[in-house]
């Protein structure tokens, strides 16, 4: 599924360092491909290939802006179906995948700390 894109990704990220004499031997030179940007494209993919997906209206799937809490991913997109239900069930799925494929990318949920988490950390009860 992700095969034509890293191709194609590939080459037009050779081409440019090419283009601007880039050393890819130095990892702060140039331009390369990241895990993230990789998952995005493997998302997009993913989608693109439900059928219960409408690919004739609005379909996004990006980056937000970064925060103190991590890169938001925003998926927005239409399913062919409007009762509400069906449509809970496809965005279940939908997460379902992202949270068990995450992992495979390099890459993690963020979760905001409660005080038990801290707590656990430490060694200490809460009511201490």
């Amino acid at each position: 599924m992700l095969r034509p894109y890293l191709e194609k990704k590939e080459k037009e990220i050779e081409a440019f360092n090419k283009k601007f004499n880039m050393d890819p031997e130095i990892l702060v030179n140039g331009r390369r491909q990241t895990n993230l940007g990789i998952f995005r494209a493997y998302l997009k993919a993913y989608l693109t290939n439900r059928e219960d997906i409408r690919n004739d209206m609005t379909f996004l799937v990006r980056h937000l802006p970064p925060s103190e809490k991590g890169i938001p991913i925003e998926i927005y997109v239409f399913t062919k179906t409007t009762e509400w239900a069906a449509y809970e069930d496809i965005q279940a799925d939908i997460f379902d995948l992202v949270l068990a494929v995450l992992p495979e990318f390099g890459l993690r949920v963020y979760q905001f700390p409660k005080s038990g988490d801290f707590a656990r950390l430490t060694g200490k009860s809460q009511n201490s």
